[in-house]
């Protein structure tokens, strides 16, 4: 099935129909976000393990740390 069929389907759909897949898309992206955040923090305890996060409170050490 493409996205146009998704759609079209979506669009033939009752309007209580589409707001159940309004709050089922909202629920799924929150957990793709949940789900990336734990991955970067997964990441981030390793690289602190290995000793390779670099932070400063100097604002401009900051930013050029950002733009590395």
């Amino acid at each position: 099935m493409t996205f146009n069929d998704v759609v079209e389907a979506i669009q033939n759909l009752s309007t209580d129909e589409k707001l159940e897949i309004q709050l089922l898309l909202k629920q799924y992206i929150r957990e793709e976000r949940r789900g990336e955040i734990y991955r970067n923090f997964k990441s981030a305890q390793v690289e602190q393990q290995k000793g390779e996060l670099k932070s400063s409170a100097n604002i401009n050490e900051l930013r050029q740390l950002i733009e590395e």
